[in-house]
Parts: C-alpha cells; structure tokens; sequence
C-alpha cells in the first residue's frame, strides 16, 4: 500500500509557498512555482486567510487521466495516482481536461505535464504542518 499526499489541516496555511517552491525545485530543478505540483490558492484574496492545495488526489477507481491518455505515457501508481513516463508523452493535455480536479500542470507550452508523485517533499518542508502523507485506505 502506498502513502498519498493529504492536505486536511489548510486552515493553519499562511501562504508561505515553501510546499510549491520545493516541490518545483527539488522534483523538477526549477525556480519557477509553475513547476511545481502542488498549487496555493486562496478564496478571495490574501486578507481572507483562506487557503487551499491544488494537488493530484491519487483516484483509484477512475484514473481519468491514465484512461483518455493516447499513448500509454500515465500509468496507475500503486496505492492511488499515476506515473508519468515523459517519453511517451506527446504534450496533447488531454490529461488536464480529464482530471476532475484539475491537477494536472504544464510549465509552458510544449512541456509534459506536471502531476503530484505523492513523494512527500512538499510535507517536509511545510513549516505550519498543514499537509501530511497517509497509507491509502482501501475503502
């Protein structure tokens, strides 16, 4: 069984970034946050307080993205989730139109796509503890 990423304590997020900056630099050797698997966002504004993480939620059941894709380049990951082998992948974004979350990344135009490996990087270095990484239920 394998361990996924879970956001559940967003109510402690002051919107440091520290989760997108290392997941960019340390999976993608990247400075750019749009390089980054896991996106920041707020409902309204930085005075709200209100922060949320954009992320691959590891489906098991209907892996939308592994289904629409045309050349096999996504592959279920054990425990939730997809592998991404970026040979095969012809940059179509078919994948980011099929994810219900809307998940999936690019950094630029002709990039493969950027999606969350559930590698744990990003809980590392969260300096509030707001995501964590948990064995994936069978439920």
């Amino acid at each position: 069984m394998g361990k996924i990423l879970k956001a559940d304590h967003m109510n402690k997020c002051i919107g440091c970034f520290t989760c997108q900056r290392v997941c960019a630099g340390i999976t993608n050797k990247s400075y750019s946050d749009s390089e980054s698997a896991i996106k920041v966002r707020t409902l309204g504004g930085l005075t709200t307080g209100r922060f949320f993480a954009i992320y691959c939620l590891a489906c098991d059941d209907e892996r939308n993205c592994v289904t629409i894709c045309p050349t096999g380049a996504l592959k279920a990951r054990d425990g939730g989730g997809v592998i991404l082998n970026d040979k095969k992948c012809i940059k179509c974004r078919k994948c980011a139109d099929a994810c219900i979350v809307k998940a999936v990344h690019f950094a630029g135009e002709n990039t493969p796509p950027i999606i969350c490996k559930h590698c744990g990087i990003c809980v590392k270095y969260c300096p509030h503890n707001c995501l964590k990484m948990e064995e994936k239920s069978n439920d």
